[in-house]
């Protein structure tokens, strides 16, 4: 059921609707509707940064503990106020950069587009009142700030009328508060006289790096070039030095290359003819992760290089670390593109010395690091969201992070420069939090769950689950990180495992709740339908216990249960992949898909876009906005939407969890199937261990699963074969392995173990 093209119907209404084209730092919108083609253009790390000297907050865990215990909550909030207080004055934010707009003659209107996968080029085409159609095509290099559209030159398009309009003309009022000044303008010719109608703007800031937006038509080309440029490299006459500089030949040769090892190298899935739409999300996923966190690009934001042109992104498109840059990010490992991280890990490298500055300010302890949940590129604090500042999570969450980019690619390298520092700064930040309660146990006695209560004082408490599981998660790795590093063990680590709860439990209020299920805090169940399901992290992200195993299974029901009576109605797009995943760990394969489904229904657009809110009248906080109180509201600027990307890369990450799993150094594959899917299949998924796993499904039956290690070792692998296994190497078998049927809660499973060499390829079929 693969295919290569994705389709889109036009009208496209809003920016946020618009086909993307990125290349980790230029990003493109392609939306329209009639006789007009709109092309939001903007470069990531366009900032505007505030103030020269950000403010650093010299609050400490124990000061922040004496005023939540006094209850003084004016004081609490002003330790995370800077000089300049609040508001837009102070925030740092990335700034889109204009649109881009072409007018037809001909009487030609927008028609339909289609997104090449293969070549990454986008057809556009438009249709007459005579039932004539004629194509654009828009392509973009992945080398450089630099698009192009074909195709302007035909006749009976003509006239075509080319504005480019810069993001203040829609924002003067609020750029304006800022310091902002009008950009410069410019029209005319080319150096070479073969480029004329030249167009372009560049946007000053008053700290801060200025951005060139500049377009070329190149009549010999028979291309209207799109050419962005950031700080030296700003200035009138970008697309003539670019297009001077390199054929365009060699551009499309080097773009088309790049997508075709994109391509060879990603998980090639087949799934279920009735999960078209899975399969179409999985695609554009794949599509969206190229285009955002593309090595040698800027790090990707909540929006990655997409950016608005006629607002201010939502939450500055900053660096958001209590879920959300971890959620664009998780597709990369099991999608084979371990390079994507590279942009990530970069910027990390860099904020190093001030994540230790910050750590050992705040906890008070040598070698402790501190990762705000919401920073700009320099890791500045953006906003003053007390609670989230002071989640430790984001921290743990980061070094688990580059601790699975060691396991699923053996890169020692990363283990030791990235993963180590940030375990270490992890540990050490939440042992300095830790207390010994009376009956010797570890307790966290000020801990906070994302976002839950927002940042009252009510919003703290005791031993928050999600917290617990995070210190486990580095308690358990950090002695298998030292081993291989020829790092001294240190006792602390396992004094953790053994002393500190892996959740708190909480008895219902209701005499029908019977039992105990996980809490937030002490004291504080899950109250109601909430967007972070942070008290369910031990089961993912963290997998600090296995929701199946005896001493957990009854309490994860009773959670999941009650999880579910909640209900969705206070969620946002990412949460539904992360619920899936969360299903498919507790081997619920048919909620799993149900939520999948339910996000692609609810918080995609017309688009394909992926968002926050839904766009939906009546689910996910979308009630009223759409349908009720503003019936037709549907303007550019006022219709009430937010992009973002993190759902669409879990959402990738949340179908390859539905056939493959690692779970404690097991390779889990297709033990348990949603009921209907019947025949399928997929090759390549990349696993803990550096493995790249395929399989194949026939009437609802697995008849083969593939291996391929690139380093060798051990191979566990939990599959669901009924009986005897035939191992082949190079077509001839080369073990015969009985049954051995470990329970799982969930039906039964096989659990074989094989040694496997670098490089080396086995099948694996019943016998």
């Amino acid at each position: 059921m693969t295919t290569s093209l994705l389709h889109w119907d036009f009208p496209l209404p809003r920016c946020h609707t618009g086909i993307p084209l990125g290349n980790g730092i230029q990003g493109l919108l392609i939306w329209g509707q009639g006789a007009t083609l709109n092309i939001t253009v903007s470069r990531a790390g366009f900032w505007h940064h505030g103030l020269r000297e950000p403010y650093q907050s010299n609050a400490t865990y124990k000061e922040v503990k004496r005023l939540v215990e006094a209850r003084d909550e004016e004081a609490l909030k002003a330790l995370f106020v800077g000089k300049a207080g609040i508001g837009i004055q102070a925030r740092p934010f990335q700034l889109g950069g204009g649109r881009l707009v072409l007018s037809f003659g001909g009487g030609y209107q927008l028609l339909r587009a289609q997104l090449d996968l293969p070549s990454a080029a986008v057809e556009v085409v438009l249709e007459n009142g005579a039932g004539r159609c004629r194509s654009l095509y828009i392509r973009q290099a992945m080398d450089a700030e630099l698009a192009w559209v074909e195709g302007l030159e035909q006749p009976d398009l003509q006239p075509v009328e080319l504005k480019l309009i810069p993001s203040w003309d829609f924002l003067e009022a609020k750029l304006s508060e800022i310091g902002l000044k009008a950009p410069e303008r410019w029209e005319g010719s080319g150096v070479d006289p073969k480029v004329m109608a030249i167009r372009g703007f560049m946007q000053c800031m008053p700290h801060d790096d200025a951005l060139t937006v500049e377009t070329a038509w190149d009549r010999t080309a028979g291309c209207l070039f799109v050419v962005t440029a950031l700080g030296d490299k700003a200035g009138r006459g970008i697309a003539d030095s670019m297009i001077s500089a390199r054929p365009l030949d060699e551009v499309r040769q080097a773009t088309q290359q790049w997508w075709t090892n994109y391509w060879l190298d990603v998980p090639q899935l087949d799934l279920p003819t009735a999960e078209a739409e899975l399969q179409q999300s999985y695609q554009l996923g794949l599509y969206k992760q190229a285009g955002m966190s593309t090595p040698g690009g800027v790090a990707a934001t909540l929006q990655g290089p997409w950016m608005e042109d006629d607002a201010i992104p939502p939450w500055s498109n900053d660096y958001h670390f209590n879920i959300n840059v971890q959620l664009v990010y998780g597709s990369v490992l099991p999608t084979n593109r371990a390079a994507h991280m590279a942009p990530l890990w970069n910027l990390v490298l860099a904020w190093m010395p001030a994540l230790r500055q910050k750590g050992e300010t705040f906890f008070e302890a040598p070698g402790a690091m501190m990762l705000p949940h919401a920073v700009d590129d320099r890791c500045n604090v953006i906003g003053t969201f007390w609670t989230g500042t002071i989640d430790h999570a984001c921290t743990a969450w980061m070094a688990q992070m580059a601790w699975m980019h060691y396991r699923y690619t053996l890169d020692e390298k990363v283990l030791r420069e990235i993963a180590w520092p940030l375990l270490v700064g992890a540990f050490e930040g939440y042992w300095a939090m830790a207390e010994v309660s009376e009956d010797g146990s570890l307790t966290i006695p000020l801990s906070v769950s994302p976002e839950y209560n927002g940042s009252s004082l009510s919003a703290c408490g005791r031993d928050a689950s999600f917290q617990l599981a995070a210190f486990h998660c580095i308690a358990q790795i950090m002695p298998r990180a030292a081993m291989l590093i020829g790092k001294i063990a240190d006792p602390r680590w396992a004094e953790v495992s053994v002393k500190l709860p892996p959740y708190i439990l909480e008895q219902g209020e209701r005499p029908s709740d019977k039992g105990s299920r996980i809490g937030l805090w002490v004291g504080q169940d899950l109250a109601e339908s909430h967007r972070h399901h942070a008290h369910l992290a031990g089961i993912w992200p963290f997998q600090t216990f296995e929701p199946h195993a005896e001493e957990h299974w009854e309490i994860v029901g009773r959670t999941i249960r009650h999880w579910g009576k909640m209900g969705a109605g206070q969620w946002t797009g990412w949460c539904l992949p992360w619920a899936s995943i969360i299903c498919t760990r507790c081997g619920l394969p048919d909620a799993a898909l149900a939520w999948l489904k339910w996000w692609r229904h609810v918080f995609t657009n017309v688009g394909h876009g992926t968002l926050h809110d839904s766009d939906f009248s009546g689910a996910g906080g979308g009630f009223g906005w759409r349908g009720l109180d503003r019936p037709g509201f549907v303007t550019q600027a006022g219709f009430h939407e937010i992009m973002q990307m993190d759902a669409a890369m879990s959402a990738v990450t949340a179908i390859l969890e539905l056939l493959v799993q690692s779970r404690a150094d097991v390779i889990t594959v297709l033990t348990r199937l949603p009921k209907n899917w019947r025949d399928f299949r997929f090759e390549r998924i990349r696993t803990e261990g550096a493995f790249l796993v395929s399989a194949e499904v026939t009437r609802g039956k697995v008849i083969r699963i593939g291996v391929t290690s690139e380093k060798g070792g051990l191979l566990k692998l939990r599959h669901a074969f009924p009986g005897e296994v035939h191992a082949f190497r190079e077509g001839k078998i080369v073990r015969s392995i009985p049954a051995t049927q470990i329970p799982l809660g969930e039906g039964e499973s096989t659990l074989l173990e094989q040694s496997i060499e670098a490089g080396e390829t086995l099948e694996f079929v019943p016998a």
